[in-house]
């Protein structure tokens, strides 16, 4: 009896300890992936904690408030709305000052972030001869609602503003300007994608299986596969990740509708014949050397790769000015 009563005990104690891991998990995937409207401050990154920091972060979780947008850019702009199934996407549409473009480069931002902090690059695509078109991925900025999937719903995004581009869609306030040969500025049938971080994961898999078709793509530090960087964010608190990195990222797919374990740049890269350039930071505790070499490896069409050595999840360009612009400018030079 003794020995039954104990295994009584024991099972409910495992019970009661399985409950609170996925309460906890349920709360962390709910705050991870559900902007709060409220001003603020993001909850700093991980590895810039204090180990009683971390301690208060894994009790109550990040401080998520919707991302908002810095100053307009230094260049000329048009304010847009683009129609997505994720909700209104407000966009700002550039033209180069030399005259007709080359193109267009549609711009999509990372993680908590928005369409401003892209303002650097847009503009170096500018100088190049290109059209830009900075987005809001759906809950970031001035777009609507307060949600973020973390690539999988912002591929919807990517999508609608490629639609967009073509002229597949009536979602600018004024009517295009026509070029000499009659063709619309926004239809310049030369499309390319650039992404960080989220942003190239969702160019990954609209191309993957939402049938976007770019002319070229440029992705920042895509994340390998859901599992994975749920896995590296517990590594860069040096916290060991199993079982809280899975129960995360289940509960995080139930709460948004999608079987976030599928949420997959390596299997996407199988099916992208398009162009690419990949870029990676040698120092990225987000994204591992691992996860770029196996979506490098299954691109399956023409490719380039760069890494920028001592560089973490940030802009290169920041600390690579001069080398960050000599691969983008080769790259749409080839």
């Amino acid at each position: 009896m003794k020995r039954r009563s104990r295994l009584r005990r024991l099972l409910l104690l495992s019970f009661l300890g399985f409950a609170a891991m996925n309460a906890v998990a349920f709360f962390h995937a709910w705050r991870f992936t559900h902007f709060a409207n409220e001003p603020g401050l993001h909850s700093p990154n991980p590895e810039q904690l204090s180990p009683g920091q971390k301690l208060w972060l894994l009790l109550t979780g990040i401080r998520n408030p919707k991302p908002q947008n810095g100053p307009r850019p230094g260049f000329p702009i048009e304010t847009v709305t683009i129609a997505s199934p994720n909700g209104p996407l407000e966009a700002w549409f550039a033209r180069p000052d030399s005259g007709r473009a080359r193109g267009t480069v549609a711009l999509f931002h990372g993680y908590t972030s928005s369409k401003s902090h892209l303002a650097h690059e847009a503009g170096t695509f500018r100088r190049l001869g290109y059209n830009v078109l900075l987005v809001d991925q759906a809950g970031n900025g001035n777009s609507a609602g307060f949600r973020t999937t973390v690539g999988y719903r912002e591929a919807d995004d990517v999508a609608a503003a490629f639609r967009w581009l073509q002229n597949d869609s009536s979602g600018s306030p004024s009517p295009p300007e026509r070029g000499p040969g009659g063709e619309t500025a926004r239809s310049n049938a030369k499309i390319i994608l650039y992404g960080v971080s989220m942003g190239a994961v969702a160019i990954l898999r609209a191309e993957a299986e939402l049938g976007v078709r770019p002319a070229a793509n440029i992705l920042e530090c895509p994340y390998g596969n859901m599992r994975q960087t749920a896995y590296n964010r517990f590594a860069s608190m040096h916290v060991p990740g199993f079982p809280m990195a899975d129960l995360l990222v289940f509960w995080g797919g139930v709460q948004n509708g999608f079987w976030a374990f599928g949420l997959n740049a390596e299997r996407y890269a199988t099916q992208i014949h398009t162009p690419t350039l990949l870029l990676w930071g040698t120092a990225d505790p987000r994204v591992t050397r691992a996860e770029t070499d196996a979506i490098f490896a299954h691109l399956a069409g023409p490719k380039a790769r760069h890494d920028f050595p001592g560089v973490g999840h940030e802009p290169y360009w920041k600390r690579y000015a001069a080398e960050w612009e000599q691969q983008i400018r080769g790259f749409l030079g080839r």
